[in-house]
């Protein structure tokens, strides 16, 4: 106790000191949360970076400390918000059903937060509360605790109180602790966890040194005093912390979109041929670009003299060339006396279509140089208009250059086009009949069961995509088994749930277009889940306006291939898109594939093309947990041939979760679900939900980047 009030008085008195000190690095502490060795400290992980960290100390249900394995995943999801999820156990793969003394091993899936609370003068100090073990069906390290921290030139001091039902009587009471960093890769802490004393030090490999991916910390518990611990000087970890995503919109300078008056004319909306099917909305200039009289840069004397006698003529040429050049599709431009139009399909730029979108303007900026001309620029798949926009060349140019804010009108849908537009030639780089092969790990796996830490079944899936039409297409997936844990092979206690071979999925899709925001896809084809079904999925999306709500609903039957019996599932799902805090919020319920019915919600934290989801889901049975979602193929991917094109999974996601409201933590497999396909409307037509006017209003120094990188 005298070596505790010394501490804690120390620390106590430091945060009363006006002092401020350089900045001292925030690290992962054995519990999980951030801090010092076993107590936190008010410090958070930086929002949208993450941290996956493994040591050796286990906390054996509260009672001692043994050797074991600690395995660490820790986000920070909004400013002073972090959030971590932790595996504690015994062993790697012993079966704790084998025998009485297997049973008294320890397996445990755990999840933490820690907020810091906002609003303190960041020369005073800092204070955040947290929990551990939040709930779940079995909470073995349940604690909450505030915490105070104060930096004082190379030292942070922190102190707070806790409070648990561990007999080790860590973190159950006052606890405080030092760290000291004289060197920016070295640093030496040392704490009184309200049972012990603790030291330790860390050395940092710094992230210049690893090609600038992230930073790697090794730890060195090296004494305790702790009367809990079968050896006191044995504990190690080691932890790797990176972003997130490089594109995150904390990457970027802020801009503020300014409104944008179109110049008035007087000249009627030009006419396509819908052949009767105008109901079903298509991009207009691949259409008028082909009529039989249109005017173009190859007859362009034929032109009023306003439009012949102008330098536009040879610019929209390069204009042209330059978007096919970047590896756009469906490519066509135009002109008249005010404006420059362009229509493209974007094909490279996979992970979100704002880079295309940027690079395209940029282009038009650098290869327009007439004044006061203005574009108007369409976006569409497969000749479905997605989303317009339009603005002042001028201004979007000083955009580029100097940064000021850009005029800029974002519309949902089709474009008008007025008539007496002259084209640069018909659409070019045509998207059909390419094929488009994506290749992407596949993953089933268990965490933290009785039958091991971690149990996989992991393979390699190709799914090759071939437009035909427009809205229409083929898909077709087919999938090999890499490698598996023991308990995934044949006639083992997962192997029900090992990956399938062979050809999964074989499709044909159509998607439409509809007035009023709304979006239709039918999905006709042979899918396999264990069993092999024959499948009809049709989905109906509404998006407002300006792009903030998303409603949409699923319907699909699958017919069993080889009996007489079907299943199918019904649900309803509503999207939020809090664009100013890159938060999508996720709402659905209904029926679904295993005739469970139920709901589930889900908050989407995004950072760049990245997010880590938090979701809850009730059904036959209640659940939480957390998901990430990557991106694993290359901001731009290599442009399409007439062989096709290969490329990565623009979002790849994964997901652990705890039962909850129940005092038995048993297994829970496929509650909530539906069967997977890459065709969705979120996939084809929404750009994971990203495709909107507030989107892009927000991300306006993204697509200013992503022209300066690529151009």
């Amino acid at each position: 106790m005298p070596k505790f009030n010394t501490l804690f008085l120390s620390c106590a008195a430091a945060l009363s000191l006006p002092a401020v000190a350089d900045d001292i690095k925030n690290y992962q502490s054995f519990s999980g949360y951030t801090g010092l060795i076993n107590i936190p400290n008010a410090e958070v992980e930086q929002s949208g970076s993450a941290n996956v960290g493994f040591n050796n100390q286990l906390d054996l249900r509260g009672v001692k400390y043994v050797d074991g394995y600690n395995y660490i995943f820790a986000a920070g999801l909004i400013e002073g918000l972090e959030v971590s999820g932790q595996i504690a156990s015994s062993t790697m793969n012993d079966n704790m059903f084998a025998n009485a003394e297997n049973r008294r091993q320890l397996r445990d899936l755990s999840f933490n937060a820690k907020y810091q609370i906002p609003y303190i003068p960041k020369d005073w100090f800092s204070v955040a509360i947290g929990a551990k073990d939040l709930g779940g069906a079995s909470n073995k390290y349940e604690t909450y605790y505030v915490v105070a921290s104060k930096e004082l030139w190379d030292f942070r001091l922190s102190a707070g109180v806790g409070t648990n039902e561990k007999l080790t009587g860590k973190m159950d009471g006052a606890f405080a602790g030092v760290e000291w960093q004289p060197l920016e890769w070295f640093s030496l802490l040392t704490e009184y966890d309200a049972e012990a004393v603790n030291a330790a030090a860390r050395i940092t490999v710094p992230k210049k040194w690893l090609y600038d991916i992230g930073e790697l910390t090794f730890t060195s518990r090296f004494y305790s005093s702790t009367d809990f611990s079968e050896d006191k000087d044995s504990y190690w970890g080691v932890n790797f912390s990176l972003p997130l995503s490089d594109e995150a919109k904390s990457n970027y300078k802020s801009v503020k979109p300014a409104p944008y008056v179109e110049p008035i004319n007087t000249k009627p909306v030009a006419k396509i041929n819908d052949h009767g099917f105008g109901f079903f909305q298509a991009s207009m200039a691949p259409e008028l670009a082909q009529q039989p009289k249109v005017l173009t840069t190859a007859n362009i004397e034929q032109a009023p003299n306003e439009l012949a006698n102008t330098s536009l003529s040879g610019q929209v040429e390069q204009l042209k060339e330059a978007l096919i050049g970047d590896g756009f599709e469906n490519v066509v431009v135009g002109f008249n006396t005010s404006t420059v139009f362009v229509n493209f399909e974007n094909s490279v730029f996979n992970r979100n279509d704002i880079d295309a979108i940027g690079v395209v303007l940029g282009r038009i900026t650098e290869h327009v140089n007439l004044e006061n001309k203005h574009f108007s620029v369409q976006l569409a798949k497969s000749d479905l208009p997605l989303i317009a926009i339009k603005g002042s060349v001028d201004n979007y140019r000083a955009f580029i250059k100097r940064g000021i804010s850009p005029d800029l009108n974002i519309m949902q849908g089709r474009v008008s086009i007025p008539e007496g537009v002259v084209w640069a030639g018909k659409a070019e780089a045509s998207p059909y009949f390419k094929p488009r092969l994506t290749v992407n790990p596949v993953l089933s796996s268990t965490y933290a069961t009785e039958f091991g830490v971690f149990d996989y079944s992991v393979g390699v899936r190709a799914t090759l995509d071939i437009p035909l039409w427009k809205g229409a297409g083929i898909n077709v997936a087919a999938q090999t088994i890499v490698e598996e844990s023991d308990d995934f092979e044949d006639r083992k206690v997962f192997d029900n749930y090992s990956l399938d071979e062979g050809i999964v999925n074989a499709s044909l899709y159509q998607t439409f277009a509809l007035p009023y925001g709304f979006y239709n896809q039918t999905q006709i084809g042979f899918y396999k889940d264990y069993f092999d079904f024959k499948a009809i999925i049709n989905e109906t999306a509404w998006l407002s306006p300006e792009g903030r709500h998303k409603l949409s609903t699923k319907i699909a039957y699958y017919d069993f291939a080889d009996y007489r019996a079907s299943r199918e599932y019904e649900t309803l799902s509503y999207q939020y898109n809090w664009v100013e805090q890159d938060i999508t919020l996720h709402a659905s319920g209904g029926n679904y594939f295993y005739g469970d019915s139920g709901y589930k919600l889900e908050s989407r934290f995004w950072y760049g093309d990245s997010y880590v989801g938090i979701f809850y889901q009730e059904t036959d049975s209640q659940k939480v947990g957390v998901a990430i979602n990557i991106p694993l193929t290359p901001r731009k991917d290599m442009n399409v041939t007439r062989f096709g094109q290969l490329k990565g999974k623009s979002a790849w996601r994964t997901s652990v979760s705890t039962r909850v409201g129940n005092d038995i933590n048993t297994l829970i497999f496929n509650e909530g679900y539906a069967p997977t396909s890459s065709i969705t409307l979120d996939n084809t037509v929404f750009n994971k939900g990203r495709l909107n006017s507030s989107y892009i209003y927000s991300n306006l120094a993204r697509m200013k980047e992503a022209y300066e990188s690529y151009k």
